[in-house]
């Protein structure tokens, strides 16, 4: 079996290398148009930054270690520019001298991987506009900054590439604005909790447009669609990744819905013997089991191991991905996973979802809060999707929801799990804990919640509704939730007779516990509608616009 594998970054040699594995006797071929292969992609950020000082070690694997530990042959500066699926032919043009020759296979992996989605702008093409894909982009980024030492820098786009870049420029002492088109930042957040990072990142004096992009550069500035200019001296063009389908495409490869490569649970194509893996694919959903594009090196490294088996006579097959994200921007850490708020409503669930605001370990042990959003389902009591945004122990909270997610656990089952404590790890009742807790209440023991936005658009509209401030007077003085009376937690017993019993009632504290507290108290004295604000009243401050007094 002659084996030909068209990309050698994260899929193309995890196939290659596991179909060796299970066939030692195949003659395996993989071809890749890049001078690197095999490299950590999600390094490069921090290499130009400097913490990881040699690009070398994101690189460690080339094509002399392929030969001597898989006897497989990797040619670089090799790019397929068409495929042959009748008579199982490829073409390769090695470009460094633009000669091309057909070489034959009986077993084919696309392995394209993506592209860096530019919009069309004038003045994109000179040297000091960059994007950042793979090993030579980072070269290029760093090798600028190294000698040209630019002062200003202007990066298009706030998702995982911009944000990660925004933190690394900056590391080299050079001003950056950060310029978004949507209304919030980061795509993998809902609006509220992109807000709540925003307001967090504002106050580092983080300089973020939204609503607005680049249409013009010019050698010492940027021109945007709202006609404001910015002076700079480097653009970064983070503005998201396309699948590179030509070569399938014109081979009469099916697309799917999302415009990567179509395949199925085996990682086959519609073409007899022809696979395909990693960010040039379509896959599908844990959850909803629809199709979805999920460019990540996690998922790249599984479908390629996955293409590998089955083409050399496994049994894998893929079950399906959530689309859990991380990622670092200075002291924060950015996780999601599963559905979005508005991804499950849009899906037709009926969702009911938290806002919880805990420390990762106890204070004493210098624990800091994170704030964790938990979208469930009412009707199933299923849990749908879940993003943090934090300090410390973020990935090991968001892990264990993936898990949960995966195995389709209820909100209840989030208490009783026997997690790990110790006070340098954890709060004897873990933050995941309290999610459940307060989902569980809400969904089964008529404590409702109601969020940051529910309760303003009450307010806005001048409903019935009674909402008090459980804080000391001090923190209410200091700043409140619009139209609330400050009752302290500790007088609520005897200024019961002075609320009013059959109007809505939302009552919050800091972050929900105390809160929680005073609407057990009030629904105890008769009291009819009574919800606790999700997310207390730091998350209400973080997601709005000013504070109101």
């Amino acid at each position: 079996m002659k084996l030909i594998v068209i990309g050698a970054v994260a899929g193309g040699t995890s196939a290659a290398a596991k179909a060796r594995r299970n066939d030692d006797n195949a003659e395996i071929v993989i071809y890749e148009k890049d001078k690197d292969i095999s490299y950590s992609s999600c390094g490069l950020p921090y290499y130009i930054g400097g913490e990881v000082e040699d690009i070398d070690s994101l690189t460690p694997r080339d094509p002399a270690f392929f030969k001597k530990k898989y006897n497989i042959d990797v040619f670089h500066g090799h790019e397929v520019v068409k495929l042959d699926p009748n008579q199982k032919v490829v073409t390769v043009k090695k470009l460094s001298t633009g000669e091309t020759f057909d070489d034959s296979y009986d077993k084919l992996v696309i392995a394209t991987g993506a592209t860096p989605f530019v919009p069309g702008v004038e003045g994109g093409e000179q040297e000091h506009v960059f994007v950042l894909r793979n090993v030579e982009h980072a070269r290029k980024i760093r090798r600028f900054i190294d000698e040209k030492k630019p002062k200003r820098a202007v990066i298009a786009g706030t998702g995982f590439i911009g944000f990660e870049m925004l933190e690394n420029v900056m590391a080299k002492d050079i001003e950056v604005t950060i310029v978004e088109k949507m209304s919030k930042i980061t795509p993998n957040l809902d609006e509220d909790m992109a807000s709540y990072l925003e307001d967090i990142l504002k106050k580092k004096k983080i300089t973020i447009l939204k609503d607005t992009t680049i249409t013009e550069i010019k050698s010492d500035k940027v021109v945007l669609a709202d006609e404001q200019e910015l002076s700079c001296d480097m653009i970064i063009m983070a503005t998201g990744i396309k699948p590179n389908v030509k070569i399938a495409e014109d081979a009469g490869i099916d697309l799917g819905e999302t415009g990567a490569i179509k395949v199925n649970k085996r990682m086959q194509t519609n073409l007899d013997e022809v696979y395909a893996c990693g960010d040039c694919i379509e896959t599908f959903s844990v959850i909803t089991g629809k199709p979805v594009y999920r460019p990540l090196g996690s998922t790249a490294n599984k479908t390629g191991r996955i293409a590998g088996d089955v083409l050399s006579g496994g049994k894998l097959q893929y079950r399906g991905n959530l689309g859990t994200s991380i990622y670092k921007i200075f002291d924060l850490t950015v996780a999601s996973t599963g559905l979005s708020e508005k991804e499950a409503e849009e899906l037709g669930y009926n969702t009911v979802t938290s806002h919880n605001i805990k420390p990762d370990k106890p204070a004493y042990f210098n624990g800091t809060e994170m704030c964790i959003k938990t979208i469930a389902d009412r009707e199933t009591e299923r849990i749908l999707g879940v993003q943090i945004v934090g300090r410390e122990g973020v990935d090991k909270r968001i892990d264990v929801f993936v898990t949960l997610i995966t195995y389709g656990a209820k909100v209840e089952e989030l208490f009783h799990l026997d997690l790990a404590y110790a006070p340098p790890f954890s709060t004897t009742k873990d933050p995941i804990h309290y999610s459940g807790m307060i989902l569980d209440n809400a969904l089964n023991n008529g404590r409702s919640i109601r969020t940051t936005e529910d309760v303003q658009a009450d307010i806005d509209q001048s409903k019935p509704i009674q909402i008090i401030d459980t804080r000391v007077s001090k923190q209410y003085e200091t700043a409140h939730v619009d139209c609330a009376v400050n009752v302290p937690h500790a007088e609520i017993r005897n200024k019961l007779s002075e609320l009013d019993k059959d109007i809505p009632t939302v009552t919050y504290c800091n972050s929900g516990t105390t809160g929680n507290a005073v609407q057990n108290i009030l629904i105890n004295h008769g009291f009819k509608d009574v919800s606790n604000l999700s997310g207390g009243h730091k998350f209400y401050r973080g997601t709005k616009k000013e504070d109101t007094k």
